[in-house]
């Protein structure tokens, strides 16, 4: 699978489970780099603290990034794009 392909996937899986949830700025974050966490949501202007963190949890929900906590934060890592990069 590409990177295009999976993005593509991601984009029309957003759209169809969680539609309030899709913005172009948002897919195109979780694609810049392999993990991102609420204030990298904040900082992009894409949500304020509350809603970047519940956008994050869905997306965990629906298997589009797996949640690790390290210290007091938690990193969403997008595994599918990481397994493609280390192929």
């Amino acid at each position: 699978m590409s990177i295009r392909n999976l993005m593509l996937g991601s984009i029309e899986r957003i759209k169809k489970e969680l539609p309030k949830v899709y913005s172009k700025d948002l897919l195109e974050l979780l694609f810049r780099q392999l993990y991102c966490k609420i204030r990298s949501l904040e900082v992009a202007g894409i949500a304020q603290r509350q809603t970047a963190s519940t956008y994050l949890k869905e997306l965990e929900r629906i298997g589009l990034l797996h949640a690790i906590k390290i210290g007091r934060e938690y990193y969403y890592i997008n595994v599918k794009l990481l397994d493609i990069l280390v192929k």
